[in-house]
């Protein structure tokens, strides 16, 4: 069993980094073999829509033919028996980073017939987690949610499955004082990251759990049995 967390924030010590870890603790926890990937450490583009993976008789069909910094950690997925990608929210969406993944990830195996149909071997779960400074009522407010569902949707059916953790009203600085922030209470910031955080972390260690159980995900219902 092997479990691969991404991580789309340029911080690999900050909100997004912890929980991404808490999931492998998880997933290790269950004797799976795990890997964070730090994206900001790769030198890569999105999609160039060349379509090699969509060639007839091609012999990328189906793979991402386009050769950068992104190839190994495509292939490593492509092995992986459950992925975790996480992001902050970043101008109200994922980072340009994981977006860009995502669409080399997520196009290649998708197929343009009737019903997106996936070529990908395999079903495996795909666990999405977001940071973001905002609390949970104004990210649904401002629609997040509803934002970020559209991948999550593709991703889940080019791979088998998907679900996501939304972790709000984060600590985004250690010292607030330094930093135009006028809409934000430090002191508050902090208690918040105190009580909450770690609830948080349980939630994100629990789903490196169940993603390391096999069988225990039903990839015809998207349920966990």
């Amino acid at each position: 069993m092997k479990v691969v967390a991404i991580n789309g924030s340029p911080r690999k010590n900050w909100n997004t980094a912890t929980l991404l870890n808490k999931t492998l603790d998880g997933a290790a926890s269950q004797g799976a073999e795990t890997e964070l990937i730090h994206l900001y450490d790769l030198n890569y583009k999105g999609c160039i829509s060349c379509f090699s993976c969509k060639l007839k008789d091609g012999k990328s069909y189906g793979k991402c033919a386009f050769k950068d910094g992104l190839t190994p950690v495509l292939e490593k997925i492509e092995n992986s028996d459950a992925l975790i990608l996480g992001s902050p929210i970043y101008f109200h969406n994922i980072t340009a980073a994981m977006r860009a993944l995502i669409e080399r990830m997520g196009f290649q195996y998708l197929q343009y017939d009737a019903g997106y149909s996936s070529c990908f071997q395999r079903k495996i779960p795909v666990g999405f987690i977001y940071t973001m400074n905002v609390t949970e009522a104004a990210m649904k407010e401002m629609g997040y949610d509803q934002t970020l569902k559209s991948a999550e949707m593709a991703i889940g059916r080019a791979l088998g499955s998907s679900e996501s953790l939304f972790v709000t009203d984060t600590y985004q600085f250690s010292d607030y004082s330094k930093y135009v922030v006028t809409m934000f209470n430090g002191d508050d910031k902090a208690k918040r990251r105190q009580e909450e955080f770690p609830n948080d972390c349980k939630r994100a260690f629990e789903m490196g759990v169940r993603f390391a159980t096999p069988g225990a995900v039903d990839f015809k219902t998207n349920a966990y049995k």
